[in-house]
């Protein structure tokens, strides 16, 4: 019995009901829509079975990948090698005190900025637009239109070798992108965030009018991953690009959009081959003619 086989099976003996898929493909778990298949996914709905999958995949000593909503993502065309645990079904989502809101790590960015909208807390309106889950957007100090994560966050829940531990907001290391998460080494499960009481009303108009900028510059009704490429020191990636003439540059179904440089879209049936080939050709031209080295943000999963 081959290792994916020797997991699945003490997965199924540990935790009945948690729900396995072999073969998954991961088009249907990435925003972009791309990608083949992973050898095993399981989809884990509490913390007892997200902590089996961590012990029994380590003994297995198997790969082991976490996903969320696959917003910053790119997934290789044949089958990875992995197992793949999709925490989208960690969807607890509470207020816990009078500034505080409780999500679990699947609960959308969207969803959590509506909450609290709804509970006239104020912080969040810039994460509504964020196409991922709080697992990712902890883990990468996910941000926009000014905002970030470490502006809001309290305390996280995470679980690693040792168990599960509650990590106060000054231990998460946030900086651009980045958290003391981004090792892999301890899983994100929730986290705790510490608001500000305004007007409902009010506080959904903002997140209005951001939504309405961001209809109006982004390429909204492609797939894609989000921006493609980090913010380089004193520059922005997309002005690069498009000073560069790389608008609507394309390979096979992946483009530079059209309507912002700093997204690479699918444009119907790219691969991932095209939208690599695609970031190669940019990132050489735009160091040819500004002397600026892109690097992706997007992570590439194989």
């Amino acid at each position: 019995m081959e290792r994916f086989e020797q997991l699945a099976a003490a997965l199924r003996q540990s935790c009945p009901a948690l729900e396995l898929r072999e073969h998954e493909p991961m088009a249907r778990h990435t925003t972009f829509r791309i990608g083949g298949p992973v050898r095993l996914m399981a989809l884990p709905r509490s913390e007892r079975e997200v902590l089996a999958c961590l012990r029994e995949a380590e003994r297995a000593q198997v790969r082991l990948v976490v996903l969320g909503n696959g917003s910053n993502l790119l997934a290789a065309d044949g089958e990875i090698p992995c197992f793949a645990v999709l925490l989208t079904g960690l969807d607890a989502l509470e207020r816990t005190g009078e500034r505080e809101i409780w999500a679990g790590a699947g609960v959308s960015l969207a969803r959590l900025a509506s909450f609290a909208a709804q509970e006239g807390l104020a912080g969040l309106e810039f994460a509504h637009g964020i196409p991922g889950t709080l697992g990712g957007g902890v883990l990468m100090n996910a941000g926009a239109y000014g905002g970030e994560m470490v502006q809001v966050v309290k305390e996280v829940a995470a679980a690693g070798r040792s168990g599960v531990e509650t990590v106060p907001a000054e231990l998460c290391g946030f900086s651009y992108r980045r958290s003391a998460f981004s090792d892999g080494e301890r899983v994100i499960l929730g986290a705790k965030f510490q608001l500000e009481p305004d007007d409902p009303a009010a506080i959904r108009g903002r997140m209005d009018d951001l939504a309405r900028r961001r209809k109006e510059k982004q390429p909204l009704e492609y797939p894609s991953a989000g921006s493609m490429f980090k913010r380089p020191a004193g520059h922005f990636a997309a002005a690069l690009i498009e000073q560069c003439g790389l608008k609507g540059l394309t390979v096979g179904g992946a483009q530079v959009s059209e309507k912002h440089a700093g997204f690479v879209i699918n444009r119907g049936g790219a691969t991932c081959a095209d939208v690599l080939a695609l970031v190669d050709q940019v990132k050489e031209r735009v160091l040819q003619q500004t002397g600026v080295e892109l690097e992706m943000e997007v992570r590439v999963l194989r």
